[in-house]
């Protein structure tokens, strides 16, 4: 295991509802979702032990809200890694979150 976050691979397992990371065949980390329709709910973000300060979250969300960009969903950021995520990257994911639900998330600042 190195630092290298390109050695790092991001799927969607829809029978498990959730984003996986791995590193080779083993599961660094996930990020559970719910879908209905043209949203996505992420509900919950973990990272094993090992994989935590790598950035392996953070690549992990980006590829994720990436996704649902070319999907077209409407993301509810439940989890509080995903929302702080957005928060901390406004320009390039706010525009997922709902317009008149982002207030309700804290994302409404700037508009």
């Amino acid at each position: 295991m190195s630092g290298n976050l390109a050695q790092y691979s991001v799927v969607d397992a829809p029978d498990r509802e959730r984003f996986e990371i791995r590193d080779g065949d083993q599961v660094a980390g996930f990020t559970e979702y719910r879908r209905r329709g043209d949203l996505i709910a992420f509900i919950h973000t973990e990272v094993a032990p090992e994989y935590e300060g790598k950035g392996v979250a953070s690549r992990l969300i980006s590829s994720a809200l990436d996704t649902a960009r070319k999907e077209g969903l409407a993301v509810l950021p439940f989890c509080p890694f995903v929302l702080g995520y957005i928060a901390k990257h406004p320009d390039e994911y706010r525009d997922l979150v709902p317009r008149d639900l982002r207030e309700h998330f804290g994302l409404a600042a700037d508009g």
